[in-house]
């Protein structure tokens, strides 16, 4: 991969690539890029973990949560996961959503790279009702869920700096000692309109990464969309957090076997790479594209108010072991204050719901 990005420099007009082709090579390249290659990603064998594979009880209560609501929207029951990983998430959907209503589902997944198609497809044996998609403009007049688990974080991003009070664009360049960074007056008009339409501002010396790829995907989103609901799952920040001084070097992160690098230049094709997420504009850019917004919700709020309390075992077992013991012990960690669902965010919106019909 190191190659390939040289050579994307030294191709390019003026010996300089953006942080967004830089990512989107490292991680989507058909051959080389990171969420490509036949290599486990997701768990402790892997670089990072998700929320949707501590355990089965997370897609179940979301399954719960459609099974109950899909009712309350007179929406059909049919759901697109996009970024469907490892499956892991849709058989605990499945096994879930047959526990609690005998309604026949349908379930797409969008997932671009073959590698984790191909586990999708050995981890639901035995399921008869999905289908799989490599793309979501495969996606056609989709009526029902449409739901994420961090998709909006592994987009690529550009990346801005405010330095003697003017903003340059953080561009990656090659040296005899490997990549390397230089700032370039921001000329990027579509940048330039993220700002304004967002209202982003920086501080002196602050950097920020810009995601218009996010703005892009929420286009597609809605397009796919004639009616129902979207739940996207997501760490992130509001305008206003991105003000504090914690914020000044932007969110932009790396993660190698279970390490964080502040470096995402290092292993690229070989490291996961991520910035959190824009909430206001993310949900800004689904208003503008008809996706009415509906909550925000800390993921651990969302899932107590589902009922995954619901879930935990009447009764004390002592072996650490048993299913029980392990079941109770992901729902704790998925809602006990400093867990792993405090740092997610739910976004829920709506599209073409008639509010009249709910019950």
């Amino acid at each position: 991969m190191n190659t390939y990005i040289e050579e994307m420099i030294h191709n390019s007009a003026n010996k300089r690539i953006t942080y967004a082709e830089f990512i989107r090579a490292a991680l989507y390249h058909p051959e080389k890029g990171y969420y490509m290659k036949n290599d486990i990603k997701i768990g402790r064998s892997g670089d990072f973990i998700t929320t949707s594979n501590v355990s089965h009880i997370y897609g179940k209560i979301i399954a719960k949560w459609y099974a109950e609501n899909h009712l309350k929207y007179h929406l059909p029951a049919a759901i697109c996961e996009i970024g469907g990983g490892t499956g892991r998430f849709a058989k605990a959907f499945l096994e879930g959503w047959g526990q609690y209503t005998s309604v026949p589902l349908t379930y797409f997944l969008v997932e671009s790279s073959p590698y984790h198609q191909q586990l999708q497809a050995e981890t639901l044996v035995g399921f008869n009702n999905f289908t799989q998609y490599q793309n979501i403009s495969q996606l056609r007049n989709f009526t029902g869920l449409i739901f994420s688990n961090e998709l909006f974080d592994a987009l690529p991003v550009h990346v801005i700096e405010k330095k003697g009070g003017e903003l340059y664009e953080v561009m990656i360049t090659s040296s005899e000692h490997g990549l390397k960074e230089v700032l370039v007056p921001l000329e990027n008009m579509e940048i330039l309109r993220f700002i304004d339409q967002h209202g982003v501002s920086l501080n002196e010396e602050q950097r920020i990464e810009i995601p218009l790829e996010m703005e892009e995907m929420v286009k597609s989103i809605s397009e796919r969309l004639t009616c129902g609901i979207v739940i996207s799952v997501d760490y992130g920040y509001t305008k206003e957090e991105w003000q504090h001084p914690e914020r000044k070097n932007g969110s932009l992160r790396g993660y190698y076997r279970q390490q964080m690098y502040e470096d995402v230049l290092q292993f690229p094709g070989m490291m996961d790479i991520t910035s959190h997420v824009h909430f206001d504009a993310l949900i800004r850019s689904g208003e503008e594209n008809g996706l009415r917004f509906k909550a925000k919700q800390r993921q651990d709020e969302f899932l107590l108010s589902a009922g995954i309390l619901d879930e935990l075992a009447d009764s004390y077992d002592p072996n650490p072991f048993s299913e029980q013991s392990k079941l109770n012990r992901a729902i704790k960690s998925l809602i006990l204050p400093g867990g792993m669902s405090s740092a997610f965010h739910v976004i829920i919106q709506e599209k073409g719901c008639d509010s009249s019909k709910r019950e």
